[in-house]
């Protein structure tokens, strides 16, 4: 580990983080200090780059089979940024596979270019200023990761996408009890309710579940390796669930990390049939991934 984290040192030195010169006073250990892992995961992470594909199925391919795990980021105090391919819920799959497939298509190499697209992925314009810096609403990250370059959304106006969602995002600030932060720290709780609200009326096109068919309108807005949200009607959310678009001959599957199958699986059933048996989901707007 201390060969790992002089190796660390010397990748964040050379520019890792050359973008953020807001932050150049902070000093070299305390960037580290930022950053939890062990060195499974930088091992992997390294070995992965190296292979130098960018399929974004290539990476989220070779995830199928690891351990569903929820609240993986929970209990750092203070905030830090938090690297674990051992375990993965649908966020931090998604999040882990975009990070390495952003990596590859910018000729980014080292765990330290890897943890700095991570954290600009997951945390406000990239910046670590708390457990409210971490953007928690996935519409919220689509829209951050947008303003960065990261991502676009496929909005079209025309079918399928014949659904609007309004969002009215409150979940956090009326339920603090679910989270270990919040309740740790209820001052937390304004600035997540504040986030909140400025999300709150805006609108988004989606697919509407009834039309998550194959069909030939279907398969010409909906591309392999597009991130698939599904949006939820449950009160004061907005994405119930997350994954990878996979074409079949049947249609189209999600490749995710499963609470159900308790790990990362391509499922078995097409993205339409298992929408069915969700009555809380609505439909899947969908995502993707900036080739530059």
């Amino acid at each position: 580990m201390k060969l790992l984290l002089l190796i660390l040192t010397s990748l964040f030195c050379t520019g890792a983080f050359a973008q953020e010169a807001p932050q150049t006073s902070i000093s070299l250990q305390q960037r580290l200090q930022q950053v939890k892992y062990n060195s499974s995961d930088s091992a992997e992470i390294v070995s992965l780059l190296k292979d130098g594909k960018s399929s974004t199925l290539y990476f989220a391919n070779y995830f199928i089979g690891r351990p569903y795990v929820a609240h993986t980021l929970e209990g750092n105090d203070p905030e830090q940024l938090v690297v674990n391919t051992r375990q993965l819920d649908c966020t931090t799959f998604t999040e882990t596979v975009v990070a390495l497939t952003l990596c590859v298509i910018n000729g980014k190499h080292t765990f330290a270019d890897y943890c700095e697209v991570l954290q600009k992925l997951r945390y406000r314009q990239g910046i670590i200023d708390g457990y409210s810096s971490r953007i928690h609403y996935f519409s919220d990250w689509i829209e951050d990761n947008t303003k960065m370059g990261f991502v676009n959304e496929k909005q079209k106006y025309v079918a399928p996408f014949t659904a609007i969602q309004q969002l009215k995002l409150n979940y956090m600030s009326l339920h603090p009890n679910a989270y270990d932060a919040l309740k740790a720290h209820p001052e937390y709780i304004k600035e997540i309710a504040k986030q909140e609200h400025a999300m709150t009326g805006k609108h988004y096109r989606y697919i509407p579940k009834n039309q998550v068919k194959n069909t030939a309108a279907l398969r010409a807005v909906v591309k392999d390796g597009d991130i698939i949200a599904i949006t939820s009607k449950k009160k004061g959310l907005d994405i119930a669930h997350l994954g990878f678009a996979v074409w079949k001959n049947d249609g189209l599957h999600l490749l995710n990390a499963s609470q159900i199958h308790k790990k990362v699986v391509l499922e078995p059933m097409t993205m339409g049939q298992y929408l069915s048996k969700h009555p809380s989901h609505t439909g899947i707007r969908i995502i993707r991934i900036n080739q530059n």
